[in-house]
């Protein structure tokens, strides 16, 4: 079987044949019906904005068929499945696995395209310096900021860590909001005018770090208490439970009612396939009222666009608060470097109106370069390099125990929320992500994942206790990329057997079926993961 096909851009979907017996068609789309019209689709209907569609209408009759065929869940775990070696489809990477396998961008790139990207990451790795700076085209950072690079926190577009896997390099953070207090601030939130509230003195991320002349606003600071837990055959896994706090605020007491929420950096690949999943199938996914009793109930993420101002599906950030790699560019520009953009003009970055010392350094802004620090072409580079960062080749794709632990994943109900496959618009602006079968283990949804991995903070739609799935795809070389094996948002699970048992709230039954099953049916699911 051949495993290096997938939907091209330029020829019609392989594996599938292009004329259907009638017979076959009209299974087909009465099998789309029912999914279109599933119970999670109802259950949402009425929250999603008119604008955003709950139908594909991208496809015709025909195409939809074969997308519903292509895309059903499998039940033959003898062997692979077509097309699942290439995850990121068309444009999966098969180059060399080494500590560059995140950095390679999409195969199918045009030669012009290629250029556009190498700029991008020319931009992605450069370090900015405060203002006044002889080098104009790089000043501008701060006043207030996390680091100086994307690729400081992004290293190597991978997974972030916390501060002990490199005290001196660490790509995690804090993100602040207080609790909305009155009728009105209440209803900015239900209305999506907002996603939270900064607090008053630090705004929305702490920032350890600053331009000279100015104080960073505290350190983060991490404690960690061992949770033991024992597993169905006796074994016993501890757990890090931590305790987040700020040492030494630069700036005085955080607001009262201002909660913490660490955050590490995800890892960068397939972005802009995310970007191209048809919001009619990740509604499809939703299930908010668990309608159909099984106790996932994942729900849509609405969000504003920073652009337009209309609602649309939000499916970046661990809590699904961005709807594009554009609008997440920029506000990292501007959260984490200090930095102005076209779409987000404060030039002073996260400073309060209550750091006057704050307001009154230089900005990086030059009349001739525009209204802001990182004009037009920066942030459109960024963004295209940030889109087509090529997703790696699956690894032992057809080994027994791979093939084993994929049963388990699935047997477990793992795949209830980390959703294997979809296939992508075929209306995307850009033609390398257009018509793509695609593997990245995510539904996109928010999920209750209960108190232990709680931070206790509001974002938009989702709840203190709710984050949206993150896409698997690639994790399992994190450790070759980033030389570590940190995961959650947060990184307090030590390898991905910890990773598992913290899942809670409505991934409370597979977690508790994972920590029921043998020692070689763990470790079956372990090496299922690190395959992809």
């Amino acid at each position: 079987m051949r495993h290096d096909l997938t939907f091209s851009r330029r020829a019609p979907v392989p594996g599938v044949r292009p004329t259907w017996p009638a017979s076959i068609m009209r299974v087909q789309l009465l099998a789309l019906a029912a999914f279109l019209v599933m119970p999670g689709l109802a259950a949402v209907a009425g929250d999603v904005p008119a604008g955003l569609q709950t139908v594909r209408q991208d496809l015709t009759p025909e195409d939809l068929a074969r997308v519903t065929a292509i895309t059903a869940p499998t039940t033959d775990f003898s062997k692979a499945e077509p097309f699942e070696l290439m995850q990121g489809g068309a444009g999966t990477s098969r180059k060399r696995i080494n500590q560059d396998a995140f950095s390679h961008s999409s195969a199918n790139l045009t030669f012009e395209e290629e250029g556009t990207f190498k700029l991008g990451n020319g931009l992605f790795r450069k370090l900015w310096v405060s203002s006044p700076s002889s080098t104009q085209a790089s000043d501008g950072l701060g006043p207030l900021f996390n680091a100086r690079a994307c690729q400081s926190c992004h290293l190597k577009d991978g997974r972030g860590h916390p501060p002990e896997a490199n005290p001196d390099a660490t790509s995690m953070f804090l993100r602040l909001a207080r609790e909305a207090e009155t009728a009105e601030e209440k209803a900015a939130i239900a209305e999506h005018r907002v996603l939270n509230f900064a607090d008053p003195v630090y705004g929305g991320q702490l920032q350890d770090l600053a331009v000279p002349g100015l104080a960073g606003e505290g350190r983060m600071a991490i404690s960690y208490s061992e949770v033991p837990v024992t597993l169905g055959d006796g074994s016993t896994v501890s757990l890090r439970q931590p305790s987040y706090s700020v040492e030494n605020p630069g700036y005085g007491p955080l607001g009262p009612t201002t909660t913490l929420s660490p955050r590490v950096t995800p890892q960068m690949i397939g972005l802009g396939l995310v970007e191209q999943i048809h919001p009619a199938d990740i509604l499809a996914n939703a299930d908010p009222d668990d309608g159909d009793g099984d106790g996932i109930s994942g729900k849509a993420a609405i969000v504003r666009d920073g652009r337009s101002g209309e609602l649309t599906l939000g499916r970046f950030g661990w809590k699904a608060s961005r709807s594009t790699i554009r609008e997440q560019s920029a506000e990292a520009f501007v959260g984490d470097l200090g930095i102005s953009n076209p779409d987000i003009k404060r030039a002073h970055g996260d400073c309060t109106e209550t750091q006057a010392a704050c307001l009154a350094m230089p900005t990086g802004v030059q009349e001739r370069l525009g209204d802001t620090e990182a004009p037009d072409p920066v942030l459109d580079l960024v963004t295209f390099y940030s889109q087509n960062l090529a997703v790696p080749a699956r690894r032992k794709v057809e080994d027994p125990a791979v093939l084993k632990g994929k049963k388990l994943f699935y047997d477990l109900g793992c795949a209830s929320c980390h959703t294997p496959k979809f296939v992508t618009r075929r209306d995307a602006p850009n033609k390398a992500q257009a018509f793509q079968l695609i593997w990245p283990y995510s539904d996109f949804l928010l999920h209750d994942m209960g108190e232990g991995l709680a931070d206790g903070q509001q974002v938009g739609d989702a709840t203190g206790t709710e984050w949206r799935t993150p896409p698997l795809w690639g994790i399992g070389l994190t450790k070759r990329v980033n030389g570590h094996t940190f995961f959650l948002h947060d990184g307090r699970a030590r390898n991905l057997d910890e990773a598992i048992l913290w899942h809670g709230g409505e991934s409370a039954a597979s977690r508790d079926g994972y920590a029921a099953a043998t020692a070689a049916e763990r470790a079956a699911l372990i090496k299922f993961l690190e395959s992809l």
